[in-house]
């Protein structure tokens, strides 16, 4: 049963173009474990609001948990932490 995510994510003070930028690199991992990205949108503005919501479908939780636990995305977690302030994942589905 394949596993479908609502992501919203908030930048830093100014990091909205290094938040797109991360999320670039990450996202680009996901064809390795037969997932894809549904949609990507981003706010013209960031604020209280989230910068970007992105829906993701993957192929079944074993995916998710090999996505998560990617050293590729895992070693990341420096650049992530000085671009992204807030991410709120939620479980989802297609309609």
């Amino acid at each position: 049963m394949s596993v479908v995510l609502c992501v919203t994510l908030w930048p830093r003070q100014g990091q909205e173009r290094r938040l797109a930028e991360e999320e670039d690199a990450v996202l680009g991992l996901m064809a390795d474990h037969g997932a894809h990205v549904v949609a990507r949108v981003r706010a013209f503005e960031s604020g209280e609001q989230p910068y970007e919501t992105q829906i993701i479908e993957l192929p079944d939780e074993r995916a998710l948990d090999a996505y998560l636990s990617d050293p590729r995305r895992t070693n990341r977690s420096e650049e992530r932490d000085a671009a992204i302030a807030r991410t709120d994942i939620q479980r989802a589905e297609l309609v």
